[in-house]
């Protein structure tokens, strides 16, 4: 079941091409905040979302409309699906997610920039905010419910370069080429 509320643009641009083959720009938005444990040890967390289509649980996620900067982007995705008001940080990375075949029939690529951001004020609960996600909440980094591993890899960027970030290279593409 594919979920997501499609951008106007797209919905336009699908009643010209159909089902063929769209490059569409995306974010990924990795909020951070510091560990609510006390304990020397403590990691940071993570703001995950639990995906309605799927079931798996990722960082925020959207499509970029056009004209929007990645960055205000992932703001307003965040904003959208979590009710948090976020700040920009750092570029984690650019890469392609896909092709995927939706169940609609439609077929995409993503162009997908990482956006390491922080909340504005990192006491506040998220809620889940739209239709898209079933549930949403920080979570440490070191006991994360996510599985796949791009996305256990570009979380793990974000707390690399929130720890070390005149040592950290943006990563150009999220998974391994054979």
């Amino acid at each position: 079941m594919w979920i997501m509320a499609t951008p106007e643009f797209i919905v336009e641009t699908r009643k010209k091409i159909g089902h063929d083959p769209m490059w569409i720009p995306a974010v990924s938005a990795v909020v951070l905040r510091d560990s609510t444990d006390d304990s020397p040890w403590a990691v940071p967390e993570v703001l995950l979302v639990k995906r309605a289509d799927n079931g798996a649980w990722t960082p925020v996620t959207g499509i970029c409309d056009p004209g929007v900067e990645a960055h205000d982007a992932a703001r307003r995705e965040v904003l959208e699906e979590t009710g948090l008001h976020v700040t920009p940080a750092a570029l984690l990375g650019v890469g392609t997610v896909g092709p995927v075949v939706h169940v609609n029939g439609d077929h995409a690529s993503y162009m997908s920039i990482a956006v390491r951001l922080e909340a504005d004020d990192p006491t506040l609960d998220p809620v889940v905010g739209d239709e898209e996600n079933v549930e949403v909440g920080w979570y440490s980094i070191a006991h994360m419910p996510v599985k796949d591993p791009k996305w256990r890899l570009i979380i793990a960027d974000a707390a690399a370069q929130r720890k070390h970030p005149q040592q950290f290279t943006p990563r150009l593409g999220f998974t391994k080429r054979n």
